[in-house]
């Protein structure tokens, strides 16, 4: 139940017919992983946790640097040296003290994940490299955990949903991760943040589209992402649409 604190903080959420009480109170017993505490992940985990969900588990291995802090805000510089996940969770904190945080300072594995994993109910990918995000969507349809999934590039933004063990609305299986991308592309083949760079707010736009995709799939508000990628082209301003289909 939501206590007197508690429906205060979140009244604007719970006047939104498509949230309410009961959207609120899943929000509350939800439990949410966090891949990566970086440019995407600094505001998903700030509105996830200004948004009363339960319990956010963060996962990275990294440690705050100087060159992190034109992106990722959840960090400052009485942070750098810190690691992520601790930043991080000094950080929800602050912002609602109802929040549980689960920090987990490693690195996905094949001998972590599974475990890692089965005790959330959606997974947010917020991290910066495709053998993670190709190990994760693997992982999720395994384990039947809804997973966001956001990247970034420069100028360019995207994001979708992955739930291939459910059906759209007439009876099709969503499509996988591997309908989009097919193949990893080879370690090197694309520059690295650190050398192409990184326009700094774009990782705020698009972690905060992320976080609204985590928070509806918990609530069930609204349209699900799933067979759908939404493309941000911030040097142009410009959002596009991709329907994408289980491959045949």
């Amino acid at each position: 139940m939501l206590d007197s604190e508690e429906l205060e903080r979140y009244a604007r959420h719970i006047v939104l017919a498509d949230i309410g009480g009961a959207g609120q109170q899943k929000l509350k017993s939800a439990r949410v992983l966090v891949v990566g505490a970086g440019g995407l992940g600094s505001p998903l985990i700030a509105y996830l946790a200004a948004a009363g969900v339960g319990t956010i588990g963060i996962a990275d291995d990294d440690r705050v640097s100087l060159s992190n802090l034109q992106r990722q805000i959840i960090h400052d510089t009485g942070s750098l040296g810190k690691g992520k996940v601790e930043s991080a969770r000094a950080a929800v904190a602050r912002i609602n003290p109802h929040v549980g945080v689960e920090p987990w300072p490693v690195r996905l594995t094949d001998s972590n994940s599974y475990a890692l994993l089965s005790t959330y109910d959606i997974v947010a990918d917020g991290s910066d490299n495709f053998s993670t995000r190709y190990a994760l969507a693997d992982l999720c349809e395994d384990l039947k955990i809804t997973l966001v999934s956001a990247a970034v590039g420069q100028f360019d933004g995207s994001l979708t949903t992955l739930k291939p063990f459910e059906n759209d609305p007439q009876g099709n299986p969503y499509p996988r991760y591997r309908d989009l991308f097919p193949s990893r592309p080879p370690e090197g083949a694309l520059p690295t943040c650190a050398e192409a760079g990184v326009l700094g707010a774009l990782t705020g736009v698009m972690g905060s589209m992320q976080a609204i995709e985590v928070i509806k799939e918990i609530t069930g508000a609204g349209d699900t992402l799933a067979g759908r990628m939404i493309l941000y082209d911030a040097r142009a301003c410009r959002f596009d649409t991709m329907r994408y289909e289980r491959a045949r």
